[in-house]
């Protein structure tokens, strides 16, 4: 994944988190790492562990340029919609009940699902926040932690909410791993 923002981030060489930070004083960090070491490095989102790629090739100048230019905001354009609102227009697929439904509602089509994507997001928030923990937990340490004693088992305890038998299972990693798969996880507990 190429960033598309400055969200944390954070770089591992190997087993041992070498940078943490933005994206742009990450790259610098692993940049200079690159130059006095030779490593596997993986950087990842902090907060859905999703692998951001850079390319650190050439100088700090160039790195820095080209980091920058990924991370400028789009221009801003003109056409239909509010663009105030930020609203996109995509396509939604429903059976005809549902848009004979939706036609009849106050405000229209748009503004009805709009107010039932609010409401669900509201009562669905806990729901969501625990399941985004469990996927970027599962996505770090599929990555680094795949080939570690006891990750079935401490997957198991993650998706079962049981943080005392994770915690046992993740206990003999690595202390980076260990440490950085416990941050992520404990939203979902």
């Amino acid at each position: 994944m190429i960033p598309q923002t400055n969200r944390p981030c954070t770089a591992f060489a190997n087993e041992k988190i070498i940078a943490t930070g933005d994206i742009q004083e990450v790259a610098l960090k692993v940049k200079n790492f690159l130059n006095d070491h030779k490593a596997n490095i993986l950087i990842f989102d902090d907060a859905t562990s999703a692998q951001i790629e850079l390319d650190l090739r050439g100088t700090m100048d160039a790195v820095t340029r080209r980091l920058e230019k990924v991370l400028e905001p789009e221009e801003k354009k003109s056409g239909p919609g509010r663009p105030k609102l930020g609203v996109v227009s995509k396509e939604v697929t429903l059976l005809p009940q549902h848009w004979e439904w939706l036609a009849l509602q106050p405000g229209g089509a748009s503004v009805t699902l709009r107010k039932l994507i609010e409401e669900a997001k509201k009562k669905n928030a806990h729901k969501d926040q625990l399941r985004q923990a469990q996927e970027a937990t599962y996505k770090f340490m599929h990555a680094m932690a795949g080939d570690l004693p006891d990750y079935e088992e401490a997957l198991r305890a993650l998706y079962a909410g049981d943080e005392k038998k994770f915690e046992k299972m993740i206990a003999a990693w690595p202390g980076d791993i260990k440490k950085h798969t416990a941050k992520l996880a404990q939203s979902a507990f």
